[in-house]
């Protein structure tokens, strides 16, 4: 059976990480909307033209042209077993979309569908943030306060110096979450009366996190 599952939380609850992990021990195709857009402008593609012309105008990528993309990654001959999919629904719209969506690249097939929710209080979260270090070479993400580094503010792996990105600041953190929670609140509410969400706490480390998710899947 085809396994889909839907990762969502809200920022620095940890997604990614644990998306990495599961992708590597499962084989499930990570498909991550926000680097999907990237590649698309970077190469060019129809939808990335589109959404190009936006992003350079300082407006939002329409959902329609997000989706295109999307649909067209979920439809490659490597995620026919599974995937991962984050970053996507983050609206009541967009989750039917998606069902839409889903719904055709799966008419033949037995698939299952799940959404995993990273459940966290925002007083972990602004710290996650606050405190969070990250390599501009390698991508390797670090915090400061939690994880111990072997030189002060230089990369364990690249050894690369550290940066703290532009909006990893208490202020704008308070308003991205503000944002997600006030968009995601009905999302979860929907995939809830529908069954098939299932929540998990997502404070701990990074092993014992990942152990809860392997658990509920």
């Amino acid at each position: 059976m085809k396994k889909e599952l839907i990762f969502m939380g809200p920022p620095a609850s940890g997604k990614g990480t644990q998306t990495t992990k599961l992708a590597q021990e499962t084989g499930l195709v990570h498909v991550d909307t926000g680097s999907l857009l990237r590649a698309a402008m970077a190469e060019g593609t129809e939808a990335g033209k589109i959404a190009k012309g936006f992003v350079e105008n300082g407006q939002l990528v329409p959902v329609e042209v997000v989706a295109a993309i999307i649909e067209d990654r979920l439809k490659q001959p490597d995620c026919a077993k599974g995937f991962i999919l984050d970053g996507f629904p983050r609206s009541l719209e967009q989750a039917e979309i998606l069902d839409e969506m889903l719904e055709k690249i799966d008419k033949d097939i037995e698939a299952k569908t799940e959404v995993i929710y990273f459940d966290i209080p925002i007083d972990n979260l602004m710290e996650r943030i606050v405190y969070r270090r990250s390599c501009p070479a390698c991508g390797a993400i670090f915090n400061i306060k939690t994880m111990p580094i072997i030189k002060e503010g230089v990369c364990d792996y690249c050894q690369t110096e550290l940066v703290q990105r532009k909006d990893d600041t208490e202020e704008i953190a308070k308003k991205r979450f503000e944002t997600y929670f006030s968009q995601t609140a009905p999302l979860i509410d929907f995939y809830e009366k529908r069954g098939i969400l299932k929540r998990i706490d997502a404070v701990g480390s990074i092993d014992e996190i990942y152990q809860r998710l392997k658990d509920v899947i």
